[in-house]
Formats: structure tokens, sequence, C-alpha cells
């Protein structure tokens, strides 16, 4: 089973690594739609983490997200082979 902490151990594994993953995010406030986006993950911290948009031309976009929302489904990496219970198919 899922928890934060594994969720943080892989994400740590993704930015260590340097690799583009594909970031979908759904949120209302701020209001923020990503579908399927090349990203890097640029930093890993205690609560947070920061993803860096890559499509985006001279100055990336930075976003902040917490671990709880990969676990609820908000942000979803398809890097990391997690789909939350929500999303999952019957």
């Amino acid at each position: 089973m899922y928890n934060i902490d594994r969720i943080k151990n892989e994400i740590r594994q993704l930015c260590e690594n340097g690799q583009v993953v594909h970031v979908s995010v759904r949120q209302t406030h701020p209001r923020v739609v990503v579908e399927d986006a090349p990203a890097r993950i640029a930093g890993v911290y205690k609560n947070i983490f920061q993803v860096e948009d890559c499509t985006e031309k001279g100055r990336p976009k930075l976003y902040s997200f917490q671990y709880s929302e990969v676990l609820i489904g908000h942000v979803v990496i398809k890097e990391l082979n997690y789909t939350p219970a929500v999303l999952k198919k019957k």
C-alpha cells in the first residue's frame, strides 16, 4: 500500500536521476490544469516538492505541490506507477 513516505522517496529518486517525467494536474485554486506535460522534479522538501514545466520557452514555470496531492490524485506523475484509489478502474 502506498503512503506519503513511499511517494516522497520515489519522487526524491526521480529528482536525483534528473529524468523528465510526465505530470497531469487538476487544481481549482490556484487554477492549474496540465495534461501529461513533460516536467522535471526541481526540488524535494519536507512537505512539498517542486515541478519545473519543460514546455515553457525562456523562464520555465515552477509549481509546488504537497505529497498528499499525489496520494489523493490531484497530481499524477506517470513515472511513479501509482494510481490513486479514486482513479482506479473497477
